[in-house]
Protein backbone atom coordinates (compact mmCIF):
# COMPACT_ATOMS: atom_id res chain seq x y z
CA UNK A 1 0.00 0.00 0.00
CA UNK A 2 2.05 2.95 -1.54
CA UNK A 3 -0.44 5.07 -1.29
CA UNK A 4 -0.40 4.92 2.49
CA UNK A 5 3.21 6.09 2.70
CA UNK A 6 3.24 10.38 3.84
CA UNK A 7 6.88 12.34 3.13
CA UNK A 8 7.45 15.48 5.34
CA UNK A 9 8.73 18.20 3.25
CA UNK A 10 9.84 20.83 5.37
CA UNK A 11 11.28 24.60 5.02
CA UNK A 12 14.81 24.40 6.24
CA UNK A 13 14.50 27.86 6.33
CA UNK A 14 11.44 28.56 7.31
CA UNK A 15 11.90 30.68 10.47
CA UNK A 16 14.40 32.64 9.22
CA UNK A 17 12.04 33.56 6.03
CA UNK A 18 9.61 34.29 7.97
CA UNK A 19 11.34 36.65 10.86
CA UNK A 20 12.91 38.31 7.47
CA UNK A 21 8.71 38.39 6.13
CA UNK A 22 7.57 39.91 8.95
CA UNK A 23 10.64 43.25 9.21
CA UNK A 24 9.97 43.92 5.14
CA UNK A 25 6.12 43.91 5.58
CA UNK A 26 6.38 46.28 8.28
CA UNK A 27 9.19 48.26 6.41
CA UNK A 28 7.17 48.59 3.83
CA UNK A 29 3.63 49.16 5.60
CA UNK A 30 2.35 46.50 3.57
CA UNK A 31 -1.00 45.12 5.09
CA UNK A 32 -0.80 47.35 7.88
CA UNK A 33 -4.14 46.45 9.97
CA UNK A 34 -3.96 48.67 12.82
CA UNK A 35 -2.40 51.85 13.67
CA UNK A 36 -1.30 52.09 17.23
CA UNK A 37 -0.68 55.65 18.74
CA UNK A 38 0.82 57.37 21.93
CA UNK A 39 2.95 60.45 22.42
CA UNK A 40 1.00 62.23 19.94
CA UNK A 41 2.92 60.33 17.07
CA UNK A 42 1.67 56.98 15.35
CA UNK A 43 2.74 53.29 14.09
CA UNK A 44 1.62 50.61 11.80
CA UNK A 45 1.50 47.05 12.08
CA UNK A 46 -0.54 43.58 11.67
CA UNK A 47 -2.54 42.72 14.23
CA UNK A 48 -1.36 39.35 13.56
CA UNK A 49 1.79 40.02 14.48
CA UNK A 50 0.42 41.85 17.78
CA UNK A 51 -1.57 39.03 18.83
CA UNK A 52 1.10 36.44 18.59
CA UNK A 53 3.26 38.34 20.80
CA UNK A 54 0.53 39.73 23.44
CA UNK A 55 -1.98 38.24 25.19
CA UNK A 56 -3.28 42.27 26.37
CA UNK A 57 -3.34 42.96 22.11
CA UNK A 58 -5.03 39.74 21.06
CA UNK A 59 -7.77 40.77 24.12
CA UNK A 60 -8.15 44.08 22.89
CA UNK A 61 -8.25 43.03 19.49
CA UNK A 62 -11.17 39.82 19.68
CA UNK A 63 -13.38 42.43 21.77
CA UNK A 64 -12.92 45.39 19.15
CA UNK A 65 -13.44 43.45 15.86
CA UNK A 66 -12.81 46.68 13.68
CA UNK A 67 -11.10 46.35 9.64
CA UNK A 68 -8.36 48.79 10.69
CA UNK A 69 -8.34 49.84 14.84
CA UNK A 70 -6.71 52.87 15.95
CA UNK A 71 -5.13 52.25 19.68
CA UNK A 72 -4.26 54.88 21.65
CA UNK A 73 -1.62 53.51 24.55
CA UNK A 74 -1.55 55.77 27.75
CA UNK A 75 1.94 56.46 29.70
CA UNK A 76 3.67 54.60 26.70
CA UNK A 77 6.68 56.52 25.33
CA UNK A 78 7.07 56.06 21.50
CA UNK A 79 10.49 55.30 21.91
CA UNK A 80 9.34 51.99 23.39
CA UNK A 81 6.55 51.38 21.54
CA UNK A 82 8.93 51.31 18.69
CA UNK A 83 11.36 49.30 20.85
CA UNK A 84 8.64 46.59 21.48
CA UNK A 85 7.37 46.60 17.72
CA UNK A 86 11.37 45.64 16.64
CA UNK A 87 11.06 42.98 19.71
CA UNK A 88 7.83 41.35 17.67
CA UNK A 89 8.95 41.30 14.48
CA UNK A 90 12.82 40.68 14.00
CA UNK A 91 12.69 38.51 17.55
CA UNK A 92 15.22 41.37 19.39
CA UNK A 93 15.83 44.77 19.92
CA UNK A 94 19.22 46.82 21.52
CA UNK A 95 18.00 49.17 24.58
CA UNK A 96 20.14 51.06 26.47
CA UNK A 97 21.24 49.81 29.81
CA UNK A 98 20.13 53.23 31.00
CA UNK A 99 16.32 52.37 29.96
CA UNK A 100 16.23 49.18 30.47
CA UNK A 101 14.11 48.97 33.62
CA UNK A 102 11.44 51.39 32.21
CA UNK A 103 11.19 49.63 28.79
CA UNK A 104 10.50 46.19 30.69
CA UNK A 105 7.61 47.83 32.41
CA UNK A 106 6.28 49.07 29.58
CA UNK A 107 6.59 45.40 28.20
CA UNK A 108 4.85 43.93 31.21
CA UNK A 109 1.82 46.59 31.34
CA UNK A 110 1.73 45.37 27.37
CA UNK A 111 2.15 41.86 28.06
CA UNK A 112 5.01 41.04 25.69
CA UNK A 113 5.77 37.51 25.53
CA UNK A 114 9.74 37.23 26.24
CA UNK A 115 9.67 40.29 27.62
CA UNK A 116 7.40 39.94 30.81
CA UNK A 117 5.60 37.25 32.92
CA UNK A 118 2.58 36.72 31.38
CA UNK A 119 0.10 34.16 33.25
CA UNK A 120 -2.33 32.97 30.65
CA UNK A 121 -5.39 32.77 33.40
CA UNK A 122 -4.77 36.63 34.26
CA UNK A 123 -7.68 39.00 33.78
CA UNK A 124 -6.75 41.54 30.98
CA UNK A 125 -6.41 44.37 32.92
CA UNK A 126 -6.67 47.81 30.48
Amino acid sequence: MADDQQFCLRWNEFQSNMVSSFKHLREEKSFTDVTLACDGQTCKAHKMVLSACSPYFKALLEENPSKHPIIILKDVPFSHLQAILEYMYAGEVNVAQADLPNFLKTAERLKVKGLAEVNQNERQDR
